[in-house]
């Protein structure tokens, strides 16, 4: 059985726009063909607003190339229904950490058992709530 993971949209950008920046080893897993990585299609939402907001710099690409990018990189787009969204309110609040981008993802993780790719180091306080992370 192949391993699992999903990406959190930073990790995502990196992937595409500079890769270098990822530690080799989290690197080699998410590039290894025996392993299933995925993204939440609410990642493509964030990027979206904060490329609308001018905050987010794509290097020339519009995020309406990003799914495609993301799936020629072999990388599947699952999506969030509503069964995570209406359940969502099921994830205890972290002190400091209100992005709900990231709480989605985290709750979508927790919730199918799947391990979470981030850089983020406030997702470390969710792995007592179920959350597999690296």
């Amino acid at each position: 059985m192949k391993n699992q993971y999903v990406i959190d949209t930073h990790i995502f950008l990196w992937l595409v726009f500079n890769p270098n920046k990822i530690n080799a080893k989290i690197r080699c897993l998410l590039e290894d063909k025996n392993n299933k990585v995925f993204i939440c299609n609410t990642s493509f939402w964030e990027i979206s607003i904060k490329y609308n907001l001018g905050k987010l710099d794509l290097n020339g690409v519009s995020p309406k190339e990003l799914p495609d990018i993301a799936i020629k990189m072999g990388i599947e787009i699952i999506q969030v229904n509503h069964d995570i969204m209406a359940n969502f309110y099921q994830l205890p609040k972290v002190e400091k950490h209100k992005d709900p981008f990231d709480r989605i993802v985290i709750y979508y993780c927790i919730y199918h058992k799947l391990t979470l790719v981030s850089i983020d180091d406030k997702f470390n306080e969710y792995q007592k709530f179920g959350l597999n992370l690296i």
